[in-house]
């Protein structure tokens, strides 16, 4: 658990911020230098949304999405706003949200909100989102955090929405990243916070064609 990887929550929080205001505003520095896995990563998130956004009765809607570890919006430009009305972005780096604005084209007309807060301080507007996507930013919040912010993402679901995690995966026990201050956790970690927040599990998938050298990466669909 994070609590014995984290020794200082304070610094943890203040370590990683000031990390990423270092990082280049592009698609490569977003994704620490692997630019080139991002249309891989895109391509399998589409597949992977995409069954919950199909004709049924259950279906998710397509009204809106919330983008969460936003950075300059690589995931809001090419996945979110080719399949929902609007989007919202979240990201605790403010540079990046500045660049989003540019970077996203035209199409960023349909971005309504851009919050600059970090998630362990961010609450989606209540019954207001069909997906809430959370990607490669897990790592930067504590087990409790994470799990309080999970309730609050459910919360923030409309009728049929889904709250999805795409993340590092660790093969064993919590590892500390020092460099960029993240956690990396295990899936049975994940998956007791998954519960700890009150959501169920609806869909789990490995991605594939990702360079050997990186964690394995999955993506987790509940609500």
């Amino acid at each position: 658990m994070t609590s014995e990887v984290v020794e200082n929550e304070f610094e943890f929080y203040s370590k990683a911020e000031k990390y990423w205001k270092d990082v280049p505003a592009t698609v490569d520095g977003m994704l620490g230098g692997y630019g080139h896995i991002s249309s891989i990563d895109i391509n399998s998130s589409r597949k992977f949304l995409q069954r919950f956004l199909r004709d049924g009765p259950n279906r998710t809607g397509t009204t809106r999405a919330l983008d969460c570890g936003a950075g300059i919006g690589r995931i809001t430009k090419r996945l979110l706003l080719p399949l929902f009305k609007s989007v919202d972005m979240v990201d605790v780096t403010e540079d990046f949200l500045t660049k989003a604005k540019s970077y996203l084209g035209e199409e960023g007309r349909r971005v309504r909100n851009y919050f600059c807060c970090g998630l362990q301080d961010f609450s989606p507007e209540p019954n207001s989102y069909d997906v809430i996507w959370i990607q490669w930013v897990i790592g930067h919040l504590t087990d409790n955090h994470l799990s309080d912010f999970l309730k609050r993402c459910r919360a923030g679901l409309r009728p049929n929405g889904i709250v999805v995690i795409k993340d590092n995966m660790a093969q064993e026990g919590v590892i500390m990243d020092d460099v960029d201050s993240s956690v990396c956790r295990d899936l049975d970690v994940v998956h007791k916070i998954i519960r700890r927040a009150g959501l169920h599990l609806l869909a789990e998938e490995r991605q594939e064609n990702f360079p050997d050298e990186i964690y394995h990466v999955y993506t987790f669909a509940m609500r």
